[in-house]
């Protein structure tokens, strides 16, 4: 991808979610040999009275020291082998990060953020990043890091032939190749639409679409799955042995205007791995 000025752009707000997120984002620019941005946001932005100044002077400081503490803390993690800027503003943190990632290779956030209310499955700022955000977003699910009991498994990708899933199947090749782990490629064949000529049509264009990008990546070994399920249930099963899957942000059946399809929405709130949601730009 082109050089971008935030490089790898990853909201930070001092929880432990956003702690993971950070840390996944170091090792990501590391790989891609790419700049890290850390991003907070530090209070509404909104008129303040006069009275509230005080208030709003000690909100900010907070502010610059919850980023702070993150800039550091990425540091730390790279060593010196990654640079590492920051961003501070005062607004919305999702608002901040869709804003921002236009100008970023990706964003990364945790899945969860402070103040979440109990049972929710996925925080709003990653909720609305996942929706909204152009491009590459990545939100930090369950195990990442390579540990005695654990051993990464594959990048998985859900693909269905469209042109909409191309930016999804191109991501997760990249990301197979950092890792040098194999790629998992699902097509389900349930949800396929009728105007498309129904499933032989979407198993040829998913074949097809896989095929183009093993060119341009013969270093990675490709599993195909063509599943008769749901979508939501062949990728769930993928993401089980995966160590990251990537979806689109919507698929054939999604509905024009929809800026999240129901398949990527369920990623996002179930998956026990890292999502990456792929927009068209």
């Amino acid at each position: 991808m082109a050089e971008t000025a935030y490089g790898i752009l990853a909201g930070y707000d001092g929880s432990w979610c956003s702690e993971e997120a950070l840390s996944w984002a170091v090792r990501e620019a590391r790989a891609r040999g790419v700049a890290l941005t850390v991003c907070h946001a530090w209070v509404p932005a909104y008129p303040v009275s006069p009275g509230a100044a005080a208030a709003f002077d000690l909100a900010r400081q907070g502010g610059e020291e919850i980023l702070a503490h993150g800039v550091r803390h990425a540091q730390s993690l790279a060593g010196g082998s990654v640079d590492v800027g920051q961003v501070l503003t005062a607004g919305s943190a999702a608002a901040a990060l869709c804003g921002h990632s236009a100008a970023a290779e990706m964003v990364v956030v945790g899945s969860r953020g402070h103040g979440l209310l109990a049972g929710l499955l996925l925080g709003s700022v990653s909720s609305q990043v996942a929706a909204h955000a152009p491009g590459r977003v990545v939100v930090l699910r369950g195990h990442w890091r390579p540990a005695a009991d654990y051993v990464p498994g594959p990048v998985a990708v859900g693909a269905d032939g469209s042109a909409a899933a191309q930016a999804a199947v191109t991501f997760a090749f990249e990301e197979a190749t950092l890792r040098e782990a194999p790629l998992l490629a699902v097509c389900a064949l349930a949800d396929t639409p009728g105007s498309f000529g129904g499933a032989p049509r979407m198993a040829e264009d998913f074949e097809q679409q896989i095929a183009r990008c093993e060119k341009d990546h013969p270093e990675v070994s490709v599993l195909r799955q063509v599943a008769d399920g749901p979508p939501r249930a062949a990728l769930l099963a993928a993401a089980a042995e995966a160590q990251m899957i990537v979806v689109g942000s919507r698929g054939r059946g999604g509905i024009k205007g929809m800026m999240l399809g129901s398949v990527s929405q369920a990623m996002l709130d179930h998956a026990p791995c890292p999502v990456g949601v792929v927009h068209q730009r």
